[in-house]
Formats: structure tokens, sequence, C-alpha cells
């Protein structure tokens, strides 16, 4: 197991970033709308590459964006296809938490969305601010 984690510090444009390799206890919470969305998360897919290998035995990926842009959504894509890889690997357990402000609905219809193509467990969580 790739026992290092991966953090990025939350900025006005930029999720906060904290993957846990040693728990599996991975979350993204915050803006994503980054001036260049593949070069903002190329490094974290590079290490998701090396933890998906070798992974821990149930890995949780808890997401709350309060908004993110275009090109970051296909990038979000990304992520959940990389994190789809543990379980179809028989690498381990993985489940993706889309968590949402109840008032949101343009977050829920994303997590929708994302449920949809997602061949995982995929759980909708609401919450009130």
């Amino acid at each position: 197991m790739a026992y290092n984690s991966f953090t990025a510090e939350q900025s006005a444009k930029t999720p906060l970033i904290n993957f846990d390799a040693s728990t599996g206890t991975f979350e993204l919470k915050g803006k994503s709308i980054p001036e260049n969305s593949v070069l903002f998360y190329k490094p974290l897919f590079e290490w998701l590459d090396a933890y998906v290998q070798n992974p821990a035995p149930k890995t949780n990926l808890n997401i709350q964006l309060d908004y993110f842009n275009t090109s970051s959504s296909k990038c979000i894509v990304d992520l959940f296809k990389k994190i789809e890889q543990i379980p179809k690997n028989a690498k381990g357990e993985a489940t993706i938490n889309w968590m949402y402000d109840d008032q949101d609905d343009d977050m829920l219809e994303a997590g929708e969305d994302y449920k949809s193509i997602i061949k995982m467990p995929f759980n909708l969580v609401s919450f009130t601010k």
C-alpha cells in the first residue's frame, strides 16, 4: 500500500484535497474552478494510479463541492473512473459519497448524473447548512 497521502490546501478556486492512503478516507471539498483543471488534477491522478494498485481494504471518497466548472466536471468523472478500478480489480471495496446542501438542486442533479454513469456504490448524501 502507498502509505503516503495526497493533500492540497483549499483556495478560492481549488478544493481541499485530503486523500489518506493508510485509512482509505478521501475528501474533496470546496470549489473546483482552477485555471487549468487537467493540470491541477494531474498530480492527484498520478498518485491515484499508484494507490489503486495496492489500496486500503476499504476506500471512501467523500465529495462536497459548492461549485465546479465544466472542465472540472470531466476531471471529476476521471477521478470516479480511477476509484472504480479498485473493486473492478478485486483489490478492495470502494464507495463514493456525493454530499450536497439540501437547498442546492444543481449539486443534487450533478450527483444523480454521476451516479448514473459510475458502476459502483455511489451515495447521495444531503446535509443542511
